[in-house]
């Protein structure tokens, strides 16, 4: 009678049995899957943060060449600003993800950006393309 007993209990637990396998497989298959789409996704975006960010620096320091040769009193305001952006660009984290305040840092440059854009009345268009980025006026 113990014997049947066993295995009627083999029988009325394999549902719960092949469930927690099931889950466990699952879950581990899914774990690897998050990581490997993880950073997939962390790969494509800090490309266009750092395609962005290097368009501003470009274009800073070309704007800082070009202001510095012909500097006059007019300027000066542009300076200010230009040398902010650039102080900002460079202390920008590009080597720490875990950065908290990255996004905020982030919208400060753009903001640095559309003011010293204003201040020479240029209208940017920055735009990431599978092609490549870039920024047209």
């Amino acid at each position: 009678m113990a014997g049947s007993q066993d295995m009627f209990d083999a029988i009325v637990m394999a549902d719960e049995r092949f469930r927690g396998e099931g889950y466990q497989e699952g879950y581990e298959e899914g774990s690897s899957l998050g990581i490997i789409e993880g950073r997939q996704y962390g790969t494509l975006h800090g490309a266009k943060i750092g395609s962005e960010i290097g368009c501003y620096q470009g274009f800073a320091f070309a704007w800082k060449c070009l202001l510095h040769s012909c500097a006059t009193e007019k300027d000066s305001r542009k300076m200010k600003v230009l040398d902010s952006l650039i102080g900002m660009i460079q202390k920008f984290p590009y080597d720490d993800p875990t950065y908290d305040k990255l996004h905020e840092d982030l919208d400060k440059i753009r903001g640095k950006f559309k003011q010293f854009c204003s201040l020479l009345n240029v209208q940017p268009d920055f735009k990431i393309s599978a092609e490549g980025s870039g920024l047209s006026f």
